[in-house]
């Protein structure tokens, strides 16, 4: 038996109670028959308890219960710390407020008391990384954890990993090279889709999901980069792309990922996004026609007498009457670099015949 069902008994309970007494209460009034008003107005009141008793108990309870669970433990303890401090002030000056005369001496403490308590909060939340950063307090549990502005403790930011993007594999050998700042921030709800992807039936699915498990290991011992896996959750989403998403903005954090789908939407909604492809397709290197370099033609071309290589990188390049020099490495010239949405491909054309099979 739930919770909001024995509420909703005990609220029928108690608004049939309060019906059958203004019932009662009426009949004096208007001299009516006191039992019909009564049974009346108890019927009516125990539909009402029924019905609102979830929406004035367990709705709101619930609700801030789901807004606590998205606030980390820094925010909290610096909005608990404004409050305490609002109210040492506001008691302080509740004594000089109180010899000015009536009706301001019973009014302006109470005032005083909501102001100052509202300030407190609002300003040591505002400040908090500057106040923890003075002090230099470090909270037990909480290294490196998100606060509201999705700063990590140290000065760096999070990051928000998507499941693509943990399975790729690439994330490890990032992370190794130091060029991310911040702490890698994995969901709970992501680390579960991983597992129910290394638990899948399909034999596809378990070994990405295993690689994934793996990857992650290997983040969590050899990366130069924190990585952390959070409770943290988003009420009422149940899609993770959609999760990761309103978290993002919450946190005001980037999403790292992979995905092309989860890359426009968190843009659409104005998220930023690090996109590992778009990393990959940036680092490659830069040719400009009429440079010359050796490349091994491993299989034909769409095209007749095409032939087809690639470089260190993975780059395509597509050599003109390449066929004829198949299973060699020739120089080749580059005629036009052109960009895709799947990377950079290259066309060349093979500069000489003064070259070596190998």
């Amino acid at each position: 038996m739930s919770v909001e069902f024995i509420l909703r008994l005990i609220g029928m309970v108690v608004f049939s109670i309060l019906g059958i007494y203004l019932g009662v209460y009426l009949s004096q009034i208007s001299g009516g028959p006191g039992e019909t008003y009564a049974v009346l107005l108890g019927l009516v009141g125990a539909l009402v308890g029924l019905i609102l008793t979830p929406f004035i108990t367990t709705r709101p309870a619930r609700a801030l219960r789901a807004r606590l669970a998205r606030i980390s433990g820094q925010t909290l303890v610096a909005g608990l710390i404004g409050l305490v401090v609002g109210l040492i002030v506001a008691a302080l000056l509740a004594f000089p407020i109180s010899l000015l005369p009536e009706p301001f001496r019973s009014i302006l403490p109470f005032l005083g008391v909501l102001l100052f308590a509202y300030l407190g909060i609002t300003v040591f939340v505002m400040r908090q990384n500057d106040i923890f950063a003075v002090l230099r307090v470090n909270i037990p549990g909480r290294t490196a954890a998100p606060d509201e502005t999705g700063a990590a403790q140290g000065g760096g930011r999070n990051i928000l990993l998507d499941t693509s993007v943990i399975i790729d594999g690439r994330i490890a050998d990032v992370a190794r090279t130091g060029f991310l700042s911040g702490t890698l921030l994995i969901p709970r709800f992501v680390l579960n889709e991983l597992q129910y992807i290394a638990d899948s039936a399909d034999s596809l699915r378990r070994q990405r999901g295993r690689r994934g498990m793996e990857v992650l290991s290997q983040l969590q011992k050899d990366s130069t980069v924190p990585v952390r896996i959070s409770d943290i959750d988003v009420e009422g989403v149940r899609d993770v792309d959609d999760k990761l998403v309103i978290l993002a903005r919450q946190l005001r954090c980037p999403i790292l990922t992979n995905d092309f789908n989860l890359n426009r939407v968190a843009e659409l909604q104005g998220v930023a996004v690090l996109n590992i492809n778009e990393l990959a397709n940036a680092v490659k290197s830069v040719l400009l026609p009429g440079e010359t370099l050796d490349v091994a033609i491993i299989q034909e071309g769409k095209e007749v007498g095409q032939g087809v290589g690639y470089l260190d990188d993975g780059t395509m390049v597509v050599i003109e009457d390449g066929r004829d020099y198949l299973n060699s490495k020739v120089p080749v010239t580059v005629t036009k670099v052109l960009q895709t949405a799947a990377g950079r491909m290259i066309f060349a054309r093979v500069s000489g015949k003064d070259w070596n099979n190998s």
